[in-house]
């Protein structure tokens, strides 16, 4: 539990500064956001811990380290400015001094740019999830009839990118947003799924030192965009409590700070490991978030529905996983 000391102290010294800087009111609503972003995120944690695995004990350390101002800075602050600068046709600089100065106006650009975020993020993380069961490897299975099948479906040769560029294809004509821009953020959201997937694949068959190191580069870039697939649609929902940039900053950046350790102490305590359907289980709440940020696209979709798909496929995956490992030790 020592992992949970640091970002326990970092968090509290955070929440302080927000109360001495806003009151009670901007302390709660931070709360409110760090404990939003943990519960919603759990599924990541799960997904990221299967891939810290793969990486040596000094990218592991800068998975908490330098992963963590990315994900703050990054994810939670820069990267919403850049989607703003683009969609408002303004430079990214303007776009964060508008964050500060007119965050209500910075808001509203943002939520005109959800499709853009939705269509990225939905592909992406269709991806993930069709990668994983499409697997004709993988011989642990939770819900077997469903899952036994995609694996066998998965000897089809990059089943899941037709799949994937099928359904970017089709929402395109259907949006409720320009066909183009929402056909090309889905386009980046499988191609940088591809690029990525495909340099570490090509490393891992290599095992000198030198593509160890690059191997770990690659993963680590990895889980920061599946983080940022992840996140975007959290932070313009975290618009919708307030648009006041310092609670958004606090509250989602201490929610980041402890998906993180959770991830690590996920690796280290060998929980994916003990808990069989863990894995599935975030995989099928990825598929489930991937198909509401696409459906977002036509429909909308409450905040509590997405988050509560995440949240019940982990859950009932856990209580399987006890249930087995109970059963095999019986």
């Amino acid at each position: 539990m020592k992992l949970f000391i640091a970002p326990t102290i970092i968090s509290l010294v955070a929440l302080g500064a927000v109360f001495v800087w806003g009151g009670w009111a901007a302390f709660l609503l931070a709360g409110l956001l760090s404990i939003l972003e943990v519960t919603l995120s759990f599924d990541n944690a799960v997904v990221n811990a299967k891939v810290l695995a793969q990486m040596s004990e000094k990218w592991q350390r800068r998975f908490l380290t330098w992963g963590i101002l990315l994900a703050v800075f990054g994810t939670r602050l820069i990267l919403p400015a850049l989607i703003v600068s683009i969609a408002a046709v303004v430079s990214p600089i303007t776009a964060a001094i508008l964050a500060f100065e007119n965050p209500e106006e910075y808001s509203r650009l943002l939520s005109e740019a959800t499709p853009l975020i939705s269509a990225f993020g939905g592909a992406f993380l269709l991806m993930v999830s069709l990668k994983y069961f499409f697997d004709v490897g993988k011989k642990v299975h939770w819900l077997s009839i469903v899952e036994t099948r995609l694996a066998r479906w998965g000897r089809i040769e990059a089943i899941e990118l037709a799949l994937a560029l099928s359904t970017i294809l089709w929402l395109s004509y259907v949006a409720h947003a320009p066909q183009g821009p929402v056909l090309a953020a889905g386009c980046i959201g499988i191609l940088l799924f591809i690029v990525i997937q495909g340099i570490a694949n090509s490393l891992h068959m290599e095992h000198t030192a030198a593509t160890v190191t690059k191997t770990g580069a690659v993963l680590f870039v990895y889980l920061n965009i599946l983080d940022a697939a992840f996140s975007l649609d959290g932070v313009v929902g975290a618009f919708a409590l307030t648009t006041v940039i310092p609670i958004i900053f606090v509250g989602l950046g201490i929610g980041a700070f402890f998906v993180r350790t959770i991830t690590v102490y996920l690796v280290r305590k060998k929980t994916l490991e003990t808990l069989l359907y863990l894995e599935h289980g975030a995989h099928w709440a990825i598929f489930g978030l991937a198909l509401s940020m696409l459906a977002g696209l036509v429909i909308h979709i409450p905040e509590a529905v997405i988050g509560l798909i995440g949240l019940v496929f982990v859950t009932l995956a856990y209580i399987s996983s006890r249930r087995a490992l109970r059963s095999s030790t019986i």
